[in-house]
């Protein structure tokens, strides 16, 4: 069993893991993350401290499917391609996404994570690397090489970020490709203001600091970038998946103007 010493934004990846795994669990489950339920099962912690239950669980793995369906999209379209995968934590996209030998992939996030990474996952097939770094340094995408369009894949890190740390990111990556896109989530303004009504954020001491209102504030990062695809969280596909009482939830909130914008998935392309 591998003992977890992690704090802060770097914990709360243990509840979108936990949140995965539960939903694999189900017959009718969304994500089939059976690679999570694996790794979770070897992890000593608390995994009641994530305060995930089955409306949650699904929801996790809801959005997983959301960025996993863009991603294959982007892979059918450009077979030869790079992938980023942002702070990846214990994400299993990677093994969950078939892709063609032509597709490089790296995953990047803290040492710490890494270190997990590889003691509690398989070593990806393929042409695959995993970078231990802060994805807010510069030094591991100048070693990217920028000889293909790139998808970066980007699933709760931006709220994470600084508005001005999320702007520096996300100029890098589409200055230094010639084209592709960016999947990402983020929060809304309401969402910042909220987090500690979030159990995996409060019980993790982790802030949130970026909230997102408009998309047009970061395609005015790069001329060219727009949004493809813009998903209130109340309005993604396989909301049916949710237990009963998690679909009750999810009418109430669309009904609550500044609720129904808490989170978006964004689909972004130059």
């Amino acid at each position: 069993m591998e003992k977890i010493a992690l704090t802060g934004a770097q914990e709360t990846m243990l509840a979108t893991l936990y949140g995965r795994a539960l939903d694999s669990e189900r017959p009718a489950s969304v994500l089939h993350d059976d690679e999570a339920k694996r790794a979770v099962d070897r992890i000593d912690y608390d995994f009641t401290k994530t305060g995930m239950n089955t409306t949650s669980a699904v929801g996790v793995a809801i959005r997983g499917r959301v960025l996993d369906d863009w991603t294959r999209e982007f892979l059918r379209h450009n077979p030869a391609c790079t992938v980023l995968h942002l702070a990846c934590g214990l994400d299993t996209r990677v093994h969950r996404i078939e892709r063609p030998d032509t597709v490089r992939w790296v995953d990047v996030d803290m040492p710490d994570v890494v270190a997990l990474r590889h003691k509690l996952l398989p070593v990806p097939r393929g042409d695959y690397r995993l970078v231990a770094s802060s994805v807010t340094e510069d030094w591991w995408l100048a070693e990217v090489p920028a000889d293909r369009p790139v998808v970066a894949v980007f699933e709760g890190l931006s709220m994470y970020l600084t508005q001005a740390e999320g702007h520096a990111l996300i100029s890098r990556i589409t200055n230094r490709f010639a084209g592709g896109e960016l999947l990402f989530d983020v929060y809304g303004p309401w969402g910042i203001k909220l987090q500690k009504l979030v159990p995996a954020v409060r019980n993790a001491g982790a802030t949130l600091h970026w909230g997102v209102d408009d998309p047009r504030e970061i395609e005015a990062l790069r001329p060219g970038l727009t949004t493809v695809d813009s998903w209130r969280s109340v309005d993604l596909p396989h909301l049916d998946a949710l237990p009963r009482s998690g679909r009750i939830q999810m009418k109430v909130v669309s009904a609550i103007p500044k609720l129904r914008d808490v989170g978006k998935l964004l689909r972004m392309r130059w």
